[in-house]
């Protein structure tokens, strides 16, 4: 990109200083929150937002969630393929010109100065389009799972630390009231010491074979698909690529309903969440039996019971793909059983068990034993808006204040690590023999092909800021 003479950041901090000697007899004093800071908006500002990844996902969010969240504006959207540009101003016409889309991340940033960028990519390119926008100043909303590698995640930490950026990953359950609540109650103690927790066993990503190239569609060309596939392997185009990546390695984890990063990331970070391991992760995981290809449940008949919290997406999650049962343990002995299957249990939570009673935690409604426990929280806590705009609106509120949001990207990268953590594991630990993680230094102990796993070549013209 043609370097500007002057940097945003150098503008804005000139600006402040000329305004600061032109106003520096006045007795007020004004908080630097309300003012903004480093040229980020104040309390009263409209934090100005731009969305990059103009699919599913972001189509549906934008109106159900981002449209509705206080304090923050939609500026400018963001498609490698204008047809996908088209079809979202068209579906929300009258919320945007023209010249607010665009098919170049970069030159959107430039030329529209949004002070936060919503990564709604596909997984194999959101590294990349995170990265670039925290270098050029932007605060980020990160999708889940937030990478595709470990290695990639440590990257995107460092720089978010580097730039300030303030972060926050699509982990919505770290912002609802009920979950927050539930885990506050383990944290003090209402089931006693937690022993053991279970949940999922999720379906993983499958391998892709390759076929001869088709003809493109939805107006790709050469130069938009070679922008597509960014930092993977060069394939030709192939329609179950394109509009099935997430069911292939080489594309996220597993981004599948009840996938190991579709649904995995938020019950993994449940985890995180109960109990207090939002800067770590387990020490040793052990394979209990081989990765086959499974169906995710039973699926017998089943009449769920009111306690049974993950009714609502038991028809989800009717899926086939490589599984396997393992158990993880935290450096305090907690034994983390993914065992359950999609047709019973808590999809995207989990079940924490203590000495002095169990609760089950997921999204929008708990079970416990003792009752009484589950009774409160859903009488007193109950959320009452939709996950996305409690977590949109919190991250709109720590961009003015510039403290962390509720699942920052730390958070995040423990949750997308235990995901990768699952797969690799399954692909090359032996059966019945634990092997050590290293939380501090993310790396293997005793499992040496699996440190290999830990990042991927990117291809050339493709790498990462630094």
């Amino acid at each position: 990109m043609k370097q500007s003479k002057f940097s945003r950041r150098e503008f804005i901090n000139n600006s402040l200083k000329t305004a600061t000697v032109a106003t520096v007899a006045s007795p007020i004093l004004i908080p630097r929150s309300v003012l903004g800071q480093d040229g980020k908006p104040g309390a009263n500002d409209t934090v100005k937002i731009a969305l990059v990844g103009l699919g599913g996902r972001c189509t549906g969010i934008y109106g159900a969630d981002v449209k509705p969240a206080k304090g923050g504006k939609v500026v400018a959207v963001c498609d490698i393929l204008q047809t996908r540009v088209d079809r979202f101003m068209n579906r929300y016409k009258g919320d945007f010109t023209p010249e607010q889309g665009f098919n170049d991340l970069r030159k959107m940033i430039e030329t529209a100065k949004p002070d936060g960028v919503m990564c709604e990519t596909t997984t194999h390119q959101r590294a990349w389009a995170v990265a670039n926008s925290i270098v050029m100043g932007c605060d980020v909303y990160i999708e889940k799972p937030i990478v595709l590698t470990i290695s990639e995640g440590r990257h995107l930490v460092n720089l978010a630390r580097k730039y300030k950026a303030v972060t926050q990953c699509g982990s919505q359950q770290r912002s609802l009231p009920l979950c927050q609540w539930a885990c506050e109650q383990v944290a003090n103690g209402r089931i006693g010491k937690v022993k053991e927790i279970l949940a999922p066993n999720f379906v993983g990503p499958n391998q892709w074979t390759d076929q001869p190239g088709e003809g493109y569609k939805d107006g790709l060309n050469d130069e938009s698909w070679d922008q597509w596939l960014n930092q993977s392997v060069y394939r030709p185009f192939h329609p179950q690529l394109f509009y099935n990546w997430s069911n292939w390695w080489d594309y996220d984890a597993g981004g599948l309903c009840f996938g190991v990063s579709g649904w995995g990331t938020h019950s993994y970070d449940q985890i995180c969440m109960a109990i207090g391991m939002n800067d770590t992760g387990p020490t040793e995981i052990l394979l209990e039996e081989p990765c086959t290809i499974q169906k995710s449940g039973k699926f017998q008949t089943l009449r769920p019971t009111d306690e049974e919290t993950g009714a609502a997406y038991y028809h989800m999650a009717n899926v086939t793909g490589p599984r396997a049962k393992m158990t993880m343990w935290t450096k305090d002995g907690i034994a983390i059983k993914l065992h359950l299957d999609g047709d019973w249990g808590p999809g995207l939570g989990c079940i924490v068990i203590g000495e002095k009673g169990k609760v089950e935690i997921n999204r929008h409604k708990i079970s416990s034993n003792p009752k009484d426990f589950a009774a409160e929280g859903m009488s007193e806590h109950r959320n009452t808006r939709s996950e996305t705009v409690y977590h949109v609106e919190n991250w709109i509120d720590c961009i003015k204040t510039r403290e962390k949001a509720n699942a920052d990207i730390e958070i995040g990268q423990r949750a997308t690590s235990f995901c990768e953590l699952v797969n690799i594991v399954r692909a090359t630990a032996e059966v019945g023999k634990k092997i050590g993680w290293d939380p501090a230094n993310e790396k293997f102990v005793g499992n040496d092909k699996g440190n290999t796993m830990l990042s991927r070549p990117r291809r050339k013209g493709w790498e990462l800021p630094t």
